[in-house]
């Protein structure tokens, strides 16, 4: 019997590219061989053709770039997906008026009971307009089918139609942290204000029809394509409402072996004053998960519901509680004695601070001893604040949110506060992991390619040039945070984030070249071709037949 060893073909072969490895030197290869779920080979097409089988699919790139699947460390998986089907996206519209066409495309073919909805994903700065819509104007979409506007966490435009059927009235009282706009009789005139809570919007688009369990499915399974189309192969869900119901989608997907992205899923406490007892509960019930493609990854963003503090750059910056810590200070302790890994939301240093401080406290009792956690959004974080999250070991994602607010922002805080908003080359100097993300889709489009112009450039939607040119990101650093970056977030920095044999075959094939299209194009970027544990999961033009 031979003790030579055993070469097993491989499943897939892509050759003639330029594949971004992103490894620790930087390598540029041409071929790379995949074999099961994990990538066998990389280098020059001499070099993979050793694997080469009569069963091996084998794909002529004809040049185009490759690099290894997008990881959004902060995106809403599970809440886009059970309402995507219910969406009209303004994601990249590019004037009001098309939006408004769009509106009313939808509404003169909406079912009986069907609402009409855009929920987040942008900016008025980024329309030709330069302007948020009038409330005439949402009036003027349908008389009787009810529309609703979501911007941002700031307001919310309604038709009449859709505050009939909100059952909105002079009595109605204003939510707290919001406003119900009236005119000067007291009515409702379809406009509905954060102050700064965004929860007066959240409230209006629950009570909106929702999908059934098979419709969500669906749904879920339209925007995952979506996001394969963008070259997305992995996610974190920072959040979702309704547990456990709102993974249900997620869950049928992966029985059906149709979830074609890795989700990572965060779970968070919803009632008041029980967080601690809520999130005993869940982490005796629920185990960190081992699956590969669907699993329990931590508790975020919202570890107390009074410890979150909103970007609502429209109004003052809020205060958290003076009870905050107190609430806190017994639900981090649990986490950190189950090793449950964790994140909380604070988009201003001061807020951070106050985390820090109940978080250093804890540490002194209870090591963290490495373990994970994470600050999510950061934009006003200090140098002096990110070497105290080195300091314990935290990391930090990062989205594009600036880009739909940087305007808002500047009118607020002024040009040198703007300078210095969202330091990330600062965070990455002093050693903090950094993970690339989106909060798609109310706060932002779920498109990472978005995202890393904005990274790249530091220049909003609407023109703003917010970051000096030595504050941007060059595009390979740029990209390493949707790659390794993201993946130390779900501790997976060993199998995911390059393209190196032993690590998840997880790739996208792009429709030009993200290292020298000009920054006005990085956002129309695609996948042609992407790959998750080396199946192909989505294809277009000359892929189609894969």
């Amino acid at each position: 019997m031979s003790d030579l060893p055993v070469i097993r073909q491989a499943d897939l072969i892509v050759r003639a590219g330029r594949i971004h490895t992103l490894d620790a030197a930087g390598t540029v290869a041409s071929s790379l061989a995949v074999v099961g779920d994990e990538i066998a080979a990389v280098g020059d097409d001499r070099e993979t053709a050793v694997l080469l089988g009569p069963s091996t699919e084998v794909v002529d790139l004809g040049g185009r770039t490759v690099v290894p699947g997008l990881h959004d460390s902060h995106l809403h998986l599970a809440d886009a997906g059970n309402s995507w089907n219910l969406q009209v996206r303004w994601d990249g519209v590019p004037s009001l008026a098309d939006g408004l066409r769009l509106l009313r495309e939808r509404a003169a073919v909406a079912g009986p009971g069907q609402w009409v909805q855009v929920i987040g994903g942008w900016s008025e700065n980024q329309f030709a307009e330069h302007r948020l819509p009038t409330r005439a104007e949402i009036d003027s979409v349908s008389a009787d089918v009810p529309v609703m506007v979501v911007f941002l966490d700031a307001a919310a435009f309604l038709n009449r139609a859709a505050v009939r059927a909100l059952g909105y009235g002079k009595d109605t009282p204003d939510p707290p942290g919001g406003e119900i706009h009236r005119d000067a009789a007291g009515n409702p005139t379809g406009m509905l204000i954060a102050k700064p809570s965004p929860a007066v919007l959240a409230l209006a688009a629950a009570h909106a029809p929702q999908l059934d369990e098979d419709e969500r499915v669906n749904s879920t399974h339209r925007f995952v394509r979506d996001l394969n189309r963008l070259g997305v192969t992995g996610a974190i869900d920072a959040g979702a409402t309704g547990f456990p119901d709102c993974y249900g989608a997620l869950r049928t997907l992966r029985v059906q072996n149709r979830l074609n992205v890795r989700a990572a899923l965060n779970v968070f406490a919803s009632h008041p004053g029980q967080e601690r007892t809520e999130l005993d509960t869940l982490t005796e019930r629920l185990d960190l998960g081992t699956d590969d493609l669907l699993w329990f990854n931590g508790v975020g963003e919202a570890l107390t519901l009074d410890g979150v503090d909103f970007s609502n750059f429209t109004q003052p910056r809020p205060e958290l509680s003076e009870a905050m810590g107190q609430h806190l200070e017994p639900v981090v302790r649990l986490l950190v004695e189950r090793r449950w890994p964790f994140s909380f939301h604070a988009t201003y240093d001061e807020s951070i601070q106050r985390f820090l401080a109940v978080l250093e406290k804890v540490d002194r009792d209870v090591p963290f001893d490495g373990l994970r956690w994470a600050v999510e959004h950061a934009e006003t974080i200090l140098p002096e604040t990110i070497d105290r999250v080195a300091a314990l070991g935290g990391g930090i994602t990062a989205q594009h949110r600036m880009a739909y607010r940087g305007e808002h922002f500047l009118k607020r805080y002024g040009p040198e506060a703007a300078r210095r908003v969202q330091p990330v080359l600062e965070m990455l100097t002093r050693g903090v992991p950094v993970g690339g993300g989106t909060d798609g889709t109310w706060m932002a489009a779920a498109n990472p390619w978005e995202a890393l112009r904005w990274f790249t450039t530091g220049t909003t939607l609407g023109g703003l040039e917010m970051w000096r040119p030595e504050h941007r990101l060059d595009r390979t650093l740029a990209l390493r945070l949707f790659t390794e970056g993201s993946a130390w977030f779900t501790g997976q920095q060993r199998r995911r984030g390059s393209l190196e044999p032993g690590m998840l075959a997880d790739f996208a094939v792009l429709s030009a070249d993200y290292f020298s299209v000009p920054d006005t194009e990085l956002a129309a970027l695609e996948s042609v071709l992407t790959v998750v544990g080396g199946r192909v999961v989505y294809e277009s033009g000359p892929f189609t037949r894969l």
